[in-house]
């Protein structure tokens, strides 16, 4: 039975895209089967994974009930992904009936026996289809940047998961906040760690031992469709997102 986990932050350009196609590449790598979920309407996870978003069904196309799930998965080289497109971002208008936070998980539930890995990479928005994610997934990662402005907001991301947990998602839990483009060596991102380590004990959220530096070969294999093992195997960066991979495998999922 597949372990879920939804990557989400509402905040844009915290590594959430990055963080879903480096742990599908490393967990694929490692032999698991792996399912990636494009939620986001911007494609770009659809994009950085080689998957055709013009001429393909879609996630928009399965939650409007078109066609089964497994016919909207590509098989490419990184990973299966059922990717999206700009079509997606009419769901608010489009899907207004009673159970429209359970699309995503009645749509997933006949692959779960498929694959041992769903990851979903959420929009920056805490809206129905962020709703949905929560709603389908077992565990959160919390990507963000170790800056002030990512903290503004966590609580309100933490307080819609209560929501979902409370109404939608009983089992839903947080896997943990990831620091990524972290320097650990500057005195702003220890205070800022700080901060994050004060918000995990106000919460009860765990923060990853593993945080995420930055680096610019990771942009570009995403942008070239490579795989970041193949492309930049001594980069900081993806020997960080080996480690994020060891670490959510310790515990036990």
């Amino acid at each position: 039975m597949a372990k879920t986990i939804v990557v989400s932050n509402q905040k844009g350009g915290v590594g959430k895209t990055t963080t879903t196609n480096a742990l599908a590449v490393n967990l694929k790598a490692r032999g698991f089967r792996v399912l990636a979920v494009d939620l986001d309407p911007q494609g770009n996870l659809s994009f950085s994974m080689g998957a055709d978003t013009e001429n393909s069904a879609t996630i928009y196309d399965v939650l409007k009930g078109e066609l089964k799930t497994q016919f909207a998965i590509q098989r490419t080289t990184l990973a299966d992904i059922i990717p999206s497109n700009i079509l997606l971002s009419s769901v608010e208008l489009e899907f207004t009936g009673n159970e429209r936070e359970y699309l995503l998980k009645n749509a997933l539930h006949p692959l779960e026996s498929m694959y041992d890995y769903i990851l979903i990479d959420s929009p920056p928005a805490l809206g129905i289809l962020t709703v949905n994610a929560f709603t389908t997934s077992d565990y959160v990662i919390v990507p963000m940047l170790s800056d002030i402005f990512s903290l503004q907001g966590i609580t309100q991301l933490f307080e819609t998961i209560d929501r979902v947990k409370t109404f939608c998602n009983p089992n839903i839990s947080m896997l943990g906040i990831l620091l990524t483009k972290h320097n650990p060596r500057t005195r702003f991102s220890v205070e800022v760690k700080g901060t994050v380590d004060m918000i995990s004990d106000s919460y009860q959220i765990p923060v990853f031992e593993t945080f995420i530096r930055e680096s610019v070969a990771l942009r570009e294999a995403q942008s070239l469709q490579h795989s970041i093992l193949d492309y930049a195997p001594k980069c900081n960066a993806v020997i960080d997102y080996k480690n994020l991979t060891d670490e959510i495998l310790g515990k036990g999922l």
